[in-house]
């Protein structure tokens, strides 16, 4: 959607969205709801999140979220020491059955974040030849002028909206938001989805030191989940807000 600010509610899309955009908005679109649902599913499998190199159930979490029956279960047998000493290697059995024992959220997550990862990169390729990465998503200097940010954030306090034109030109926190997503979360959510594979690790080990260990990337894949579903909810608000029939004909046919 267009920005909503005083002195633009008027101001008509040259072209609309570019076909290639509307293309890759909708593959993106259906990777990122399957990558929410199947992640959360597989949060639910495992609801503790850890910093560092190693986490278990047998070791201290981060924190716990509160999202399944694995939640706080405390199913275990007595711990077994394999090897004595200062650091001894300790196993346990559970007393209970895990969710998700056929592990079919972890298959559909990795189908959907190959969608998301090819799309994206074709995404970004296309926006860096074409110019649109510069022109429309990434604010220039004069727009985050104070001034200018305040306002942007006092146009989106006042409803109603006016209807917005399909397509750039965007407002400040449009651009920012879009570029925060398209630039940084995504980029980031892959990064530390990699980090989390033993293939990958295996052959590019560096990504482990990158973040610390790969329970570190899991925590940071999480926060970058739980941004990306922030930005989704805000977004079909502002979608619903500004004239949903006409950003979704725009998004879908053009014009």
């Amino acid at each position: 959607m267009a920005a909503v600010v005083p002195g633009q509610a008027s101001r008509s899309s040259v072209a609309g969205h570019a076909r290639w955009v509307r293309v890759s908005h909708w593959i993106l679109a259906a990777s990122v709801l399957t990558l929410a649902v199947s992640g959360f599913e597989i949060l639910m499998v495992h609801p503790r999140l850890y910093w560092g190199k190693a986490g278990n159930d047998l070791t201290p979490a981060l924190f716990e979220l509160p999202i399944s029956r694995n939640y706080q279960h405390g199913g275990w047998a007595r711990p077994v020491s394999f090897v004595p000493g200062t650091n001894p290697i300790v196993s346990a059995a559970r007393t209970y059955d895990i969710f998700n024992q056929n592990s079919w959220g972890r298959s559909l997550h990795f189908l959907a974040a190959w969608f998301l990862v090819i799309t994206g990169l074709f995404y970004l390729l296309a926006g860096l030849l074409s110019g649109h990465l510069w022109r429309h998503l990434v604010p220039r200097l004069k727009e985050l002028a104070p001034g200018h940010l305040r306002q942007d954030v006092a146009a989106h306090l006042h409803l109603p909206f006016p209807r917005a034109v399909a397509g750039p030109p965007y407002g400040v926190l449009q651009k920012l938001s879009y570029a925060g997503v398209v630039l940084i979360a995504l980029p980031l959510m892959t990064i530390t989805g990699l980090a989390m594979s033993p293939a990958v690790t295996a052959a590019y080990p560096g990504l482990l030191d990158l973040f610390g260990g790969s329970q570190s990337a899991r925590t940071i894949h999480f926060f970058m989940f739980a941004v990306l579903v922030l930005f989704l909810f805000v977004h079909l608000a502002m979608v619903m807000l500004t004239g949903f029939r006409r950003q979704m004909h725009a998004m879908t046919f053009g014009g």
